[in-house]
């Protein structure tokens, strides 16, 4: 049976009531008419602007399909939080055994113009069919209209193409990152790590990986044989590795192949290990941070 994590059902919880009342109160106005004041300048400005919150521009369409390809190879449904200082999306699995975390900041867009944080909830699966018609040199708009609940993705390069699609009911919370003590850090090449992945996959749909100061380990057992890959902590393959303890732990090889898929072969992953707990693996993906956090396969009676 595989393991859940019981930090991943948590949920962040809202921000705090009181402080649009308590700004209200700084300038001189009762909470509810500080509010409603908001409230009727806010939509004024979605007047002025067409009903258009947000408008995010990328130069680059194929990298933005590449960002969505890593967080669509976990869930197929998401909410994306968009301000100023961004795009961010914290989302489960459906079985809830795997986290995905993604964070897109505003230094990776050629414009960036969302004066609130706004909640845009998509399907996912959807959204990585259009972008994968993006063509080379094309460019991406992308336009929240909460007046139409829909997000509009306008392809400019020797045409403008634009698509809309359907905004779903967002969360009311993000799940909450787990906080864990890690033994070991693994920093490893991409190319390599996934090239060990596909050897284990061979034989066994469980990945066993563990570390200590001198070694980072992948194994896998089943029916048709068995598979030990030792990889010494001078070998051009890793980058760092740092074990206080020897720490140990198997997991499912579709989630480990699933989160790799869309790291480049010359990039980093970093993996942190615990005993029979989470895995985290993360990569950058040009500006990109990526993060997964997987539960273990624990034995049991």
């Amino acid at each position: 049976m595989v393991g859940r994590v019981r930090t991943f059902r948590r949920v962040v919880r809202r921000r705090r009531r009181g402080q649009r009342g308590q700004r209200g109160r700084e300038n001189g106005l009762p909470g509810a008419e500080a509010a409603v004041l908001k409230s009727n300048i806010n939509q004024s400005k979605v007047r002025d602007r067409g009903g258009i919150l947000v408008e995010l521009v990328i130069q680059d369409a194929k990298y933005f399909k590449s960002c969505v390809d890593a967080i669509v190879s976990i869930v197929n449904e998401g909410t994306f939080e968009v301000s100023a200082a961004g795009m961010h999306l914290r989302t489960m699995d459906p079985s809830q055994i795997a986290m995905v975390d993604f964070i897109l900041p505003k230094e990776a867009f050629s414009k960036v113009d969302a004066e609130e944080k706004r909640s845009i909830a998509l399907n996912l699966a959807d959204l990585a069919k259009i972008l994968a018609r993006a063509r080379p040199d094309e460019s991406l708009t992308i336009k929240l209209d909460e007046k139409e609940a829909k997000l509009g993705l306008q392809f400019v390069g020797e045409s403008k193409r634009h698509f809309k699609v359907p905004l779903l009911e967002a969360n009311a919370a993000l799940p909450h990152e787990p906080k864990i003590a890690y033994d070991a850090s693994i920093k490893i090449n991409a190319g390599a790590f996934k090239d060990m992945l596909r050897d284990a996959g061979l034989l066994s749909s469980h990945v066993v990986l563990q570390a200590d100061d001198s070694e980072f380990v992948v194994e896998a057992h089943g029916d048709s044989g068995d598979l030990r890959v030792e990889t010494k902590k001078d070998s051009k393959h890793i980058a760092e590795l740092k074990s206080g303890t020897k720490a140990m732990a198997m997991f499912p090889f579709e989630y480990l192949d699933d989160m790799t898929k869309a790291c480049p072969d010359d990039a980093i992953v970093h993996l942190e290990l615990k005993n029979d707990s989470p895995v985290r693996l993360a990569y950058e993906l040009g500006k990109a941070k990526i993060s997964y956090f997987l539960a273990p396969r624990v034995e049991t009676g």
